[in-house]
């Protein structure tokens, strides 16, 4: 875990994220276990409580499961379940705002795609 905190978004949030990305990324492996609450509260300096809000978000989305009096691990198919959230939140946020602003420019969709493929990005 690189990353560092900003003032973007809430701290939980952003632990959530990280985790997230580290199971994308293979870091984290399905049934290996994540950082603890303490971990995380001494590596970005933070109130053990909000450290563990953002691993039981992570918990209740079925990401990361609890071994009781061990710690939590990525759970079977958390790679899966990140990957269709962050799908569906680039089309219904990313995706659909550059739609709107190219309907609003009078850029067709055909244009968009072509954009796309001539881009150097």
């Amino acid at each position: 875990m690189q990353q560092q905190l900003t003032d973007s978004k809430s701290i939980y949030l952003q632990i959530g994220e990280m985790i997230e990305t580290d199971i994308l990324r293979g870091i984290l492996l399905e049934e290996e276990q994540a950082p603890s609450t303490n971990e995380l509260a001494r590596r970005f300096t933070i109130n053990p409580a909000t450290a563990g809000k953002g691993l039981n978000l992570l918990i209740d989305q079925g990401i990361l499961y609890k071994r009781r009096g061990i710690g939590m691990f990525v759970a079977p198919g958390a790679r899966e379940k990140i990957l269709e959230k962050r799908r569906t939140a680039f089309l219904e946020g990313r995706l659909k705002e550059l739609l709107d602003e190219a309907e609003r420019l009078g850029i067709t969709r055909d244009e968009i795609i072509k954009m796309i493929e001539e881009s150097d990005l």
